[in-house]
């Protein structure tokens, strides 16, 4: 016995080490913002100050809302491109509703492309919604803009949570809910999501936050998974929202 010490010892010693590196961690960094189309609540037009302060962020992924896609009253921009450019990102657009020669909805900027794409109708009778659902790797990435509605704001919550059941990877959830009533919504997805965002910080109005209708929410996050830091930016009025974010860890 004493001669296999020397060569079980060093053998238990890389099969922990082997493990170890076996569960590798991921570090995310998550924004919304609901861009106005870049006009501040100076009513000035400039989406370069959106550009600043996502860069200064530096997040891994930004959930947009209010977005236009070559429109008339955005001169035929097309937006989600110009901040990727602005900010060395991917950009993705979905359609809400056909506006103005073009459209408008929501988007997301990402490091890298998603995997796959895809765009879940929700209800709104004053303008249809949307919730997009983007793959990645390591996660689900999902962008919405809720009806100004209550009655259709509701219904959206089951669809949102039917949208993301057949998710087996961990699912991140942002945007404008359009409403401060946080237990409803949570309620309104089944329970299924927890809040990722501080849920006590006012996101709206940008110039002087006294309500709270932006929400990272999260799903299947493993149970090693940590929010590091939640923070609401109320230093910018780029837009009529504040923007948010959070940075996440996880084993997987």
């Amino acid at each position: 016995m004493k001669r296999l010490a020397p060569i079980l010892l060093p053998a238990l010693l890389c099969g922990l080490l082997l493990g170890a590196c076996a569960q590798k961690q991921t570090t995310l960094k998550f924004m919304t913002y609901n861009i106005r189309n870049g006009r501040g609540i100076d009513e000035v037009q400039d989406l370069g100050r959106i550009a600043q302060v996502i860069c200064r962020t530096a997040p891994d992924i930004v959930a947009l809302q209010e977005v236009d896609s070559v429109t008339r009253r955005m001169e035929g921009r097309f937006i989600p491109e110009e901040l990727g450019r602005m900010t060395g990102m991917h950009a993705t657009f979905c359609r809400a509703i056909d506006f103005g020669g073009g459209a408008y909805g929501i988007g997301l900027l990402s490091h890298h492309a998603p995997l796959a794409v895809r765009r879940v109708p929700l209800p709104g009778r004053e303008e249809a919604r949307v919730l997009l659902v983007a793959d990645f790797r390591d996660y689900t990435v999902c962008v919405t803009h809720l009806s100004l509605t209550a009655e259709d704001r509701l219904a959206s919550l089951p669809l949102i949570r039917q949208a993301t059941d057949t998710c087996r990877k961990p699912v991140l959830l942002a945007g404008d809910f359009n409403t401060d009533d946080a237990t409803a919504v949570l309620a309104g997805l089944g329970g299924r999501f927890r809040p990722l965002s501080d849920t006590t910080r006012m996101t709206f109005p940008s110039h002087a936050p006294s309500v709270r209708i932006d929400y990272i929410l999260g799903r299947r996050l493993p149970a090693s998974a940590a929010v590091t830091q939640s923070v609401v930016d109320h230093t910018t009025t780029a837009s009529d929202h504040c923007p948010l974010w959070v940075a996440l860890s996880w084993r997987r």
